[in-house]
């Protein structure tokens, strides 16, 4: 399946591949397949090492010799040639090795001519809590996500052709044909039941793309895994055990009225010291995404955030819906239920965050709340999240009112337009919005 990231490894190898390049994300997200896809594509010489099975490798950066030394023992150990051009290395689960993770430093420095990619399970969280030499400024890294809606699109025939399609509406603020515009919709509803991870998308297309036919059984397993990696790179099983209560209060949380993230949702007696670590290491994962409140609207935002105040969304909408157990023909047949407008403001700020576009909300003591604010060419820009076409709304008009933004943004399930200084952007739009 096509992933936007590809041409990211295109543009490593096309300036020239300097520094070793560190791909970060979730477990599931397809990283280890789109880097193979690439390797084997763009080189001609691809080696794969996998440090859960290769120990001997792992064990070899452990001990106290020469970084040099320790590339001509893992060349002998694996029979590779060490002169051989146009050669990549992919090293798979590097978080497995510290020792290796500093040696990217080496790899960076030295005339050799294998060029080195890796990726890990939990990697972020390992290099939050890196205990040898990190190769600061050594290492080019690159964060990856489950697949956003335009890759879901791209999952199906039509995809290119749809995609150019929206991407001219949202460009002129030209109204979609009606037909067309319907169907994204649906389209829409049904990546909100099965989400972005690539095993679940293909097998969703594998089976016609029939929203009776999910199998719920992959993204369970894909949440165990989760649940089960939430014991590794621990203070102690205390903080194993806060990890786990806190990802499984999210979908809980997104519903609070106080339009903020509530320790007492997980006990009663719960405090913010108790559980920053396992906040900080849900996030390094990338499991959960974390929106601040802003104080106040001014340049630049991220001075003006509140890192007390704050939401946290799941990483994957597929997941969310999942955990919450709701059933398919509520979300497909745009039935109204509690968590709708909630789990239409998740999917937004996922499709935001994979595009690397910091997010942030606002809101006031009289319950008005901008959804998202984002900083980008235009100034500060608010974003409000609808789940249907019903687009009321007094928090938006009274934002505009006050702070005067060049434009506003309503993401709801309404065609595209611009009026009154909001432009329309239709959900399955989302991902372009940069």
């Amino acid at each position: 399946m096509k992933r936007k990231i590809y041409y990211d490894l295109i543009n490593w190898k096309n300036e020239g591949m300097k520094k070793p390049l560190m791909i970060i994300g979730a477990r599931q997200v397809g990283k280890t397949y789109i880097i193979e896809e690439f390797c084997k594509n763009e080189f001609k010489n691809y080696i794969s090492i996998n440090l859960l099975h290769h120990p001997e490798i792992k064990e070899l950066y452990s001990q106290s010799i020469s970084a040099n030394e320790k590339f001509i023992r893992m060349c002998a150990i694996l029979d590779i040639n060490p002169n051989l051009e146009n050669t990549i290395i992919f090293f798979d689960e590097i978080q497995e090795s510290e020792e290796l993770i500093s040696a990217l430093k080496w790899y960076c420095e030295v005339d050799i001519p294998f060029k080195i990619i890796c990726a890990g399970s939990l990697l972020g969280v390992k290099l939050k809590r890196f205990h040898s030499s990190f190769p600061v400024g050594k290492v080019e890294m690159i964060h990856m996500y489950p697949m956003d809606f335009e890759e879901f699109l791209y999952a199906h025939n039509t995809g290119e052709y749809m995609v150019n399609y929206i991407q001219e509406c949202f460009e002129n603020n030209k109204p979609m044909d009606n037909i067309i515009h319907e169907k994204l919709n649906n389209l829409y509803r049904k990546y909100l039941c099965i989400g972005g991870m690539p095993e679940i998308v293909k097998n969703f297309i594998d089976k016609g793309s029939n929203i009776l036919n999910i199998d719920r059984k992959p993204i369970n397993n894909i949440i165990d895994s989760y649940l089960n990696d939430m014991n590794r790179y621990v203070k102690n099983k205390n903080e194993a055990t806060k990890n786990e209560s806190i990802y499984k209060s999210i979908p809980v949380q997104i519903g609070n009225k106080s339009n903020k993230f509530q320790y007492s949702k997980i006990d009663k007696n719960a405090r913010k010291r108790d559980y920053e670590s396992s906040i900080d290491w849900l996030l390094s994962s990338n499991l959960i995404f974390k929106c601040c409140k802003l104080d106040a609207i001014k340049i630049p935002p991220e001075a003006y955030k509140n890192n007390d105040y704050f939401k946290l969304y799941m990483g994957d909408v597929g997941i969310l819906n999942t955990m919450l157990k709701i059933n398919e023909n509520e979300i497909y047949l745009d039935k109204p239920f509690i968590y709708k407008g909630e789990i239409a403001e998740n999917y937004v700020s996922n499709q935001l965050i994979y595009n690397n576009v910091s997010v942030y909300y606002w809101t006031t003591s009289s319950n008005s709340e901008i959804d998202f604010i984002i900083y980008n060419e235009d100034g500060i820009i608010p974003i409000e999240v609808k789940a249907s076409n019903n687009t009321q709304s007094k928090s938006l008009k009274s934002y505009m009112n006050r702070f005067k933004p060049k434009y506003a943004i309503r993401i709801s399930t309404k065609n595209f337009g611009f009026e009154n200084g909001v432009k329309s952007v239709p959900l399955y739009a989302a991902f372009l919005i940069k």
